[in-house]
């Protein structure tokens, strides 16, 4: 997969599908700094310099549902390198839908957007991967209930360089996208219910119009979080999750 290492951009996802038709294939951009990052429902995430800010510019050929599976690969290849960087497998977690935790606390988002949707496809994809390596958002500016944002410094005392983490992300993204190529959805499924940050205990999940409690069971094969609720099992495709 080709590498960019941009001095600064807008947003890495914005950049890379910008990018996008003229590509021949996958490719990393990496920004030392970014002007406009954003979140999940448009929200501005955090963008200090010395904090990880990259996307990965794909041109699947799935169905868009298949497609947007590719945000567990993205988190599993995310544990693995920050693991392997850290050396402290027990201290990362991954939490429906798209973050990775550190002690418990949030030290990494994943975006998936996308661009040329046609037929129930989509011609480009932009995975945004957002990791607090240095510094953390204001936990005064983080949405009540939300898992509170930590950084790599203070939990572990290393410090890790942004183009060292591309170095064992990229690969190891590699790897995973190899095997769901191969085997589809259901090894990431159980892969990353090894990891799931808890699994087994009652959770919230906040959808546009609903909110339920519930335990977390599993990932049904859709990678939807099923929930044992007091009205019967649950799945449900999309959503914010609070933690008691």
């Amino acid at each position: 997969m080709a590498r960019h290492v941009l001095e600064t951009v807008d947003s890495t996802n914005a950049h890379g599908l910008r990018l996008a038709p003229e590509l021949r294939g996958p490719a990393w951009f990496l920004a030392l700094s970014q002007t406009r990052g954003r979140g999940r429902r448009a929200r501005a995430w955090s963008s200090a310099r010395g904090n990880f800010h990259a996307t990965l510019v794909l041109h699947p050929t799935e169905p868009a549902a298949t497609v947007a599976l590719r945000s567990f690969s993205a988190a599993l290849a995310l544990r693995e390198a920050l693991v392997a960087l850290t050396g402290t497998p027990q201290a990362f977690s991954l939490k429906w839908p798209n973050d990775v935790l550190l002690n418990g606390g949030k030290v990494a988002g994943i975006l998936l957007e996308s661009q040329g949707a046609a037929e129930g496809r989509i011609g480009h994809l932009a995975i945004g991967i957002g990791v607090n390596l240095i510094a953390a958002p204001d936990p005064e500016l983080i949405e009540p209930g939300a898992t509170r944002p930590v950084t790599v410094l203070a939990e572990t005392g290393q410090r890790l360089n942004p183009e060292t983490l591309l170095n064992h992300l990229a690969p190891a993204y590699a790897g995973w996208e190899a095997l769901f190529q191969a085997r589809g959805f259901a090894p990431l499924r159980d892969s990353w219910l090894s990891h799931a940050a808890r699994l087994g205990e009652v959770i919230t999940a906040r959808t546009g119009s609903a909110t339920h409690l519930g335990r977390f069971e599993t990932l049904d094969p859709t990678g939807a979080l099923v929930l044992a609720t007091p009205q019967g099992r649950l799945s449900i495709p999309a959503a914010e999750v609070f933690f008691p």
